[in-house]
């Protein structure tokens, strides 16, 4: 893990005599063009044989150093499609997120398995079965978009996510809960959501655009699991819905709602996200102007062993792989600590509470994307940027275990319950643990920035955004299930 966020953290400097076999893009020098001048390595077409690595493009030297604003002339923000695609984006982290506070009580009410302490077993399974879906088609989903667009790709796989969430709450069956998280392979699309981000800034407003962007999963994950956990088994809770209905599906409200928000995505995808493809640009553009199509060449999309060839993007797979571990084993542990009984190392929360908390997990994160994080890219390099906020994991799940010590011994002995100095220092140590590993969070949108600006041609950007998505989804893979 070291030696790739090592890798990573070297992005922003290029050896003076460059070769083929060490390819580094530098932050001075992004390859998707924005504002300072020609940032391709020459101005030769690359082969179209794509299987050597000497014919894949490459940055120009530079000194690695970060270029002063002032020197570039700021390209504007095209807010609409900014704004769409924020909207369009938090749909896929508020249906993966809201059943995080009542599907350990899910699995129960299913009567799944007779012994309590395999319910955590069975709820990673079904969290899970999620990015599996997403592991076998989110590099498809990318290539795919590479070739019919970036747009009908984004409707597709958000009406995809639709279905998913509507349905989840209609599972009678362990097997119901997992065929139906597996339709989450639809949200997938979200890396060539990223892709679009990319394609329409530059290097000149990413400090603005991305942190924008970046609040998305933090408020994604703040109505998810208020959602979830308010919503949840409404009968006992409102007596509005207390119904045969409600009473036979406690989870599916939750699942509705969730759904009509990715409607409203879809609406929004259809109506005014505009076509980002460099490809399909170019196509409106000579049809617009009468020029002929073959004026321009556009690159093939890569191969994944073409773009695994590439130092960096290899790093930043690896990295992105090991960064996804650390966030999502966390997010599993917490859930199953807070449901947990406190003599079985947990704390004893009710869906409600645990809803409450990752709220409060999102509204922290949105607060660092939307005001630190341009700050911090002014003022320091991406790759800085990312290694710092990885090495806060390993203190975010050092904290984790000792909360259960500070419930054990804050419970009062008479009433069986934490006593209000024991519970207010709990919550503390609760917030700031959470408050850390959303910290270590910003690594996300620093990864996207720094693909962006080290991909070897706008044509590899979808390709490339697929590659290392794979690569965190086959983390979530792993870490949901055996975080356990």
């Amino acid at each position: 893990m070291n030696s790739v966020v090592s890798e990573v953290a070297t992005a922003g400097i290029t050896p003076p005599n460059p070769t083929p076999a060490a390819i580094l893009a530098t932050e001075a020098t992004p390859l998707l063009g924005g504002g300072g001048g020609d940032t391709r390595a020459d101005s030769r077409t690359p082969s179209p044989n794509l299987d050597a690595q000497k014919d894949i493009p490459r940055p120009r030297p530079g000194s690695g150093r970060r270029s002063s604003s002032d020197s570039q002339q700021v390209t504007p923000l095209p807010r609409a499609q900014l704004i769409t695609l924020c909207l369009v984006r938090i749909v896929v982290p508020i249906a993966f997120s809201q059943i995080f506070p009542y599907i350990n009580e899910y699995i129960a009410y299913l009567n799944v398995t007779e012994d309590p302490s395999q319910i955590g077993f069975f709820s990673g399974l079904v969290e899970s079965s999620f990015a599996i879906s997403q592991l076998l088609f989110i590099y498809h989903w990318a290539r795919l978009s590479d070739r019919f667009g970036r747009r009908p790709i984004i409707i597709i796989g958000t009406l995809g996510v639709t279905a998913m969430t509507i349905l989840f709450g209609l599972a009678n069956s362990i097997a119901e809960l997992l065929i139906y998280r597996c339709l989450g392979f639809f949200g997938a699309t979200a890396s060539v959501i990223h892709t679009v981000l990319g394609e329409i800034t530059d290097a000149t407003n990413q400090a603005a655009a991305f942190p924008l962007y970046g609040i998305t999963g933090p408020v994604g994950g703040i109505i998810g699991p208020l959602l979830g956990g308010s919503l949840s088994n409404p009968a006992h809770k409102h007596p509005l819905f207390d119904t045969p209905f409600f009473n036979r599906y406690p989870y599916f409200l939750p699942g509705i709602i969730a759904g009509a928000l990715s409607i409203m995505g879809v609406v929004l995808a259809y109506f005014c996200l505009k076509e980002s493809l460099p490809e399909k640009r170019r196509s409106n553009l000579c049809t617009d102007l009468n020029h002929d199509e073959d004026e321009i060449s556009v690159l093939p999309p890569p191969s994944a062993r073409t773009l695994l060839s590439i130092p960096i993007i290899r790093a930043l797979s690896l990295s992105g792989f090991a960064l996804k571990v650390n966030g999502t084993s966390f997010v599993v542990l917490f859930v199953l600590s807070c449901y947990s009984p406190i003599h079985q190392g947990g704390l004893a929360f009710p869906p409600s509470i645990i809803g409450y908390a990752l709220a409060f997990t999102g509204l922290v994160a949105g607060v660092v994307q939307l005001f630190f994080m341009p700050l911090l890219l002014r003022r320091f390099e991406a790759a800085r940027i990312y290694s710092v906020c990885i090495a806060a994991w390993p203190f975010v799940f050092l904290i984790l275990p000792c909360l259960n010590l500070l419930a054990r011994y804050g419970v009062d002995q008479d009433t069986g319950e934490l006593g209000t100095h024991a519970r207010a220092v709990l919550w503390t140590g609760i917030f700031f643990d959470l408050a850390l590993s959303r910290i270590g969070g910003i690594a996300y949108p620093a990864s996207m920035i720094l693909i962006k600006n080290n991909v070897p041609s706008p044509s590899y950007l979808g390709s490339t955004n697929g590659l290392v998505q794979w690569f965190m989804c086959l983390s979530r893979c792993v870490s949901a299930a055996f975080a356990r």
